[in-house]
């Protein structure tokens, strides 16, 4: 069983939580129907980058709706936005988090399937050196 965290889809852009959504949270029936059509609609086909393609699997669908809840973000097209978030959430239950680096124009988007937010922010960073720089900075 996820505890709560790990029951959330969090939307992180350029290290900053901007949406969260909860699945625990019933969605209600006009919004299934929307999601449904978006998978109809996805059924004709996609557009990846410069690929067209005809029959999408879940990852592919995954990365075009994380792509267009990013755009939307950066447009302030919250509505859309969320919409977006709630197809991930809903239709890609492992997932964890979307994560944005960048700016609308030159942006990388990563879909985290194994750590939450709150385990992601326990992790500690490591930092590498040059053992030479090391030395030259406790020399002086």
């Amino acid at each position: 069983m996820k505890n709560d965290t790990e029951n959330k889809l969090f939307v992180i852009i350029n290290d900053a939580p901007i949406l969260e959504y909860d699945r625990n949270k019933p969605l209600p029936g006009h919004q299934r129907q929307y999601l449904d059509q978006m998978d109809i609609t996805m059924n004709k086909g996609i557009r990846l980058g410069s690929d067209e393609i005809d029959n999408p699997d879940i990852l592919q669908r995954a990365q075009y709706i994380s792509n267009t809840l990013v755009n939307a973000l950066f447009k302030e097209n919250y509505d859309l936005a969320i919409a977006m978030c709630t197809y991930l959430a809903k239709r890609i239950p492992d997932l964890q988090q979307v994560k944005a680096i960048g700016e609308a124009e030159e942006i990388s988007i990563e879909l985290v399937f194994d750590r939450s937010l709150e385990k992601a922010q326990q992790e500690q960073k490591i930092e590498f050196f040059n053992p030479e720089d090391f030395n030259k900075k406790t020399i002086h």
